[in-house]
């Protein structure tokens, strides 16, 4: 690799405080600056990708970004669905070299609706510390030994900082709820280069609102989470003849609505694309005891004719899987949280799909939906669901922000989004006033446009999916 030291980045006599980074600048041409200008879904060409090793050299950056009044994407894992971790002629502030995860502390509890912990010597919980530029795969490998896991995300290589901003939707939804339900603290970079410590405790409107409510308020370069025991667990996929994926829905749906919460499905609707055949699957993750799996999983082979089965018995750590970048255009991706997966929201879905759109339904309820609505920045506790629709864009079209203010839909799209009553934005690939009007509440984004005037008043975290400053006086 070639990079160069931070005092070789443009400009630097004007920000004598790039001096305190202790990382690395990577510049258009250095061995790394492609793979590191790109995410997942977007390819970028920003000024230089700066690379810290500390609190300190991230806070240099964010000044060195304003003072030269360099556009600021922030890079977690680079999984976002809106590539909002790169830009063009900007600089890109990489956490990858933030990635710890270390255990500390006794056994602690903690009550997801106060995300306060306490000591308790005997539930087997821990706190753990991880930085932001972590993946959730490097989490699960070092919680593994110890018997412990976190709500995370499908992929391994998703970033734990991307994923807990936008609440954190996984494979233990039902079980244990979203991944902010676990943080108790967040360590937090604001725009005038302060690092602060957000809990319960300390900065209490800022820990509530980066919990759902996205980058918008600061550089987040490190969480706290109480780890709870996760046991060997039921996982994998079963494949159904897709002839009527209507009474397959139906069938699925009833099933979750009297299942144990221990057992977390998605069903995925997906039509022929690429020369293959249409294909309708269950994925699930169960993690009760042994006499459970007859009763929780034992119906989702009666739902449908099961063509492939490959539900088996793994350590948490081993469902993650490893996810590949989609070869050219890019992924257009909506989706609705609904309160009740009625027969006309089933309508609507299984429409979309014939419409050619791939279709995912996400269970939800259990632990995710008894944490009171306002107790975080994420509110739509009450959603049985979420689906997703998504197509494949052909072509060149995988520039940084390519869909930031499209307007185009997968098809059949808008039957099914006016059954919904609220977005979680991590699944969404546009970025209108619209998608953040949808995500949250009035009440709720009045009170994340106040905070983000507390803590961002120029609007300096303002890539993805952004909350602008409240006008008038701090509320």
């Amino acid at each position: 690799m070639t990079h160069q030291p931070l005092r070789n980045a443009p400009n630097e006599s004007r920000e004598p405080g790039l001096s305190a980074l202790d990382g690395d600048v990577l510049l258009p041409g250095d061995d790394e600056y492609a793979a590191a200008a790109s995410t997942f879904f977007a390819s970028g060409k920003p000024a230089l990708v700066v690379r810290p090793r500390g609190a300190a050299g991230v806070a240099a950056a964010v000044r060195h970004a304003r003072r030269e009044s360099l556009a600021l994407a922030v890079r977690s894992g680079g999984h976002g669905l809106l590539g909002s971790a790169t830009n063009d002629d900007g600089l890109v502030l990489d956490l990858a070299h933030l990635d710890s995860v270390e255990l500390a502390g006794p056994d602690v509890s903690a009550d997801p609706t106060s995300t306060s912990p306490t000591s308790t010597g005997s539930t087997g919980n821990r706190l753990v510390r991880i930085g932001a530029g972590a993946t959730w795969g490097k989490v699960m490998r070092t919680l593994d030994p110890h018997g412990l896991g976190l709500t995370a995300g499908d992929t391994a290589g998703v970033g734990v900082g991307g994923l807990t901003l936008g609440g954190g939707i996984g494979w233990l939804v039902r079980r244990h709820g979203l991944a902010i339900d676990h943080l108790v603290a967040a360590h937090v970079v604001t725009a005038d280069g302060r690092l602060l410590k957000a809990s319960a405790d300390h900065h209490a409107d800022l820990f509530w609102a980066i919990r759902g409510g996205g980058g918008n308020f600061g550089v987040v370069v490190g969480f706290d989470f109480v780890a709870g025991p996760v046991p060997l667990v039921h996982f994998g996929t079963l494949t159904y003849r897709p002839d009527d994926p209507a009474r397959l829905v139906t069938a699925w749906r009833d099933h979750m609505r009297t299942a144990p919460e221990s057992l977390t499905s998605t069903l995925a609707l997906v039509p022929p694309m690429f020369g293959g055949s249409a294909k309708a699957t269950v994925t699930l993750c169960y993690t009760d005891d042994a006499a459970g799996p007859l009763r929780a999983i034992g119906p989702l082979r009666a739902i449908g004719e099961v063509l492939d089965d490959d539900v088996r018995v793994v350590r948490y750590a081993d469902v993650l899987a490893d996810a590949h970048r989609p070869p050219g255009g890019r992924l257009l991706s909506r989706n609705t949280l609904v309160p009740t997966l009625d027969d006309a929201v089933i309508d609507a879905a299984v429409a979309a799909y014939r419409s050619g759109s791939s279709t995912v339904l996400r269970s939800l309820g259990g632990a995710f939906g008894r944490v009171p609505a306002d107790a975080t920045a994420f509110a739509h506790r009450d959603a049985e669901a979420m689906i997703i629709c998504a197509a494949f864009l052909p072509g060149d079209a995988t520039a940084a922000g390519a869909d930031a203010d499209d307007d185009t839909v997968p098809p059949g799209w808008a039957d099914v989004a006016r059954h919904g009553t609220g977005v979680y934005l991590n699944f969404q690939s546009s970025d209108t006033p619209a998608d953040v009007a949808t995500a949250y509440p009035p009440r709720t984004h009045a009170r994340l446009a106040a905070i983000k005037r507390r803590y961002d008043p120029t609007n300096v975290f303002g890539r993805g999916h952004n909350i602008a400053p409240a006008e008038g006086a701090d509320q």
